[in-house]
């Protein structure tokens, strides 16, 4: 499904849109390789995309808010068919590349006609559904802004924007410890309003794959991460059917242990 045109059709709505990689072993999630294989990330990666799809669509029930996926590469649609809900509309890429890919999907929501857009990662499984709430909130209110969800390891989970603003995706550090701060200073030179949200983690490491379990299965996080996150069901479930097959291998059997019990 594509975009719909027109702005009288999403006029006083929002769109929400998570940043999704087609699943294809070896292109996705390789830095949880290992401690997983390969086809393991990949699977665990779509685990990911259906929790936080399922919360986004929650969040939608309660909020005026339509729910997006956009995807890359180009061309990969049919690869998310079987686990992407009817109701979440495709968003397609018209570039490759982060620094292009987020920029390029706020401009082509907001042209639709909606009242502004945040995007999100598709590597935050456990966000905190009052996260999402106080994002769209902060964006509802009068006068422009940007919205930053702070990752703990100095990225962003997530952004949104009323305006496009093209230039605080210009010259940023991608996929280093840098890209919120200066995200936040490219905010402050064009004189646009921030929002920051409380931090959460992603999960794209061993060290951060490790949180993730401690999560779900013991209900312990990074100490920045102060709300109780969302009860991520299908990656949970892999997670510990991963675990029970291998779970000396992955280095979880405090894990393993505790989901035997």
């Amino acid at each position: 499904m594509q975009v719909a045109t027109g702005s009288s059709l999403h006029a006083g709505k929002y769109a929400v849109a998570v940043m999704v990689k087609a699943p294809r072993t070896g292109e996705v999630k390789t830095r949880l390789v290992p401690p997983l294989r390969a086809e393991e990330a990949s699977l665990l990666s779509v685990c990911f995309v259906k929790d936080i799809l399922a919360n986004l669509l929650s969040v939608s029930e309660t909020l005026p808010v339509d729910c997006y996926a956009a995807y890359s590469p180009p061309g990969s649609e049919a690869l998310f068919r079987d686990f992407v809900p009817p109701q979440i509309r495709m968003l397609p890429p018209r570039r490759v590349g982060l620094a292009n890919s987020l920029p390029d999907a706020i401009e082509d929501l907001i042209a639709s006609g909606y009242e502004g857009a945040c995007l999100l990662n598709a590597d935050s499984p456990t966000l905190p559904k009052s996260l999402l709430v106080e994002a769209i909130t902060s964006l509802r209110a009068p006068g422009d802004r940007v919205v930053l969800g702070p990752a703990t390891d100095g990225g962003y989970y997530l952004i949104g924007l009323k305006r496009p603003h093209r230039h605080l995706f210009h010259d940023i550090a991608w996929s280093t410890e840098r890209v919120y701060r200066q995200t936040a200073e490219r905010a402050a030179n064009i004189g646009l309003e921030l929002v920051s949200l409380p931090a959460w983690y992603d999960v794209d490491d061993a060290d951060s794959l490790s949180w993730l379990c401690r999560e779900l299965f013991e209900g312990h996080r990074p100490a920045q991460c102060i709300q109780e996150g969302h009860v991520a069901v299908q990656t949970r479930d892999y997670l510990r059917q991963l675990m029970a097959a291998g779970g000396e291998r992955l280095n979880m059997d405090h894990v393993l242990e505790l989901t035997s019990r």
